[in-house]
């Protein structure tokens, strides 16, 4: 599995047309969420800017996995469309914060591998949020926010991720959604 991270800005835009078809196919064909995007073929939305950061995972030609990076200090996803995720705490707004929105890690050429959730497959989401972590720690976030179903939750305990409940699950669209802290281990300066 090849990752590669990027903006608009910084990476091809074949690239990004390949994650946004990618991601429609995941996140409206597969798990039928109603997107306003979600008619034309691809999948973006309002945060989906030029200074967004992406981390796209690939093999071969195929795209294997989508992460999407966004400062909390800027609009994100959690703050904008589900607040009420974070039950009345206050919504993280920092620079050292990040949101990671539009995971997603399956392989669609091929039968779904054993462990396949419907939004992840275990060891390409294990590999990506790893890689994932590592650039966040790169460029100083100390924390990153998702808003995430709830059967995310057991994956990143038994992958070893030092993640937790920012409050309790919520119901959304007949399943129960939560926000997740995802903890960024620093790297050490030796």
């Amino acid at each position: 599995m090849e990752v590669v991270v990027g903006t608009p800005s910084t990476l091809a835009q074949d690239t990004i047309h390949r994650m946004a078809v990618y991601r429609h196919r995941i996140f409206v064909e597969m798990l039928g969420w109603q997107l306003p995007s979600g008619q034309s073929g691809i999948e973006l939305d309002q945060f989906d800017c030029l200074d967004t950061m992406y981390m796209i995972a690939r093999q071969g030609d195929d795209v294997v996995g989508v992460a999407r990076l966004l400062p909390t200090h800027r609009p994100y996803l959690l703050k904008e469309v589900f607040p009420h995720l974070m039950g009345g705490l206050p919504l993280p707004n920092s620079p050292d914060v990040w949101e990671l929105s539009r995971f997603t890690a399956i392989d669609l050429s091929g039968k779904p591998p054993e462990g396949c959730t419907r939004q992840v497959s275990s060891p390409i989401a294990v590999g990506l949020l790893t890689m994932v972590l590592q650039v966040a720690a790169a460029h100083g976030v100390q924390r990153l926010i998702t808003v995430s179903p709830l059967g995310i939750e057991r994956l990143l305990r038994r992958s070893g991720f030092l993640a937790h409940r920012a409050a309790p699950p919520v119901t959304i669209a007949g399943q129960p959604t939560y926000a997740c802290w995802i903890e960024v281990p620093q790297q050490r300066s030796d």
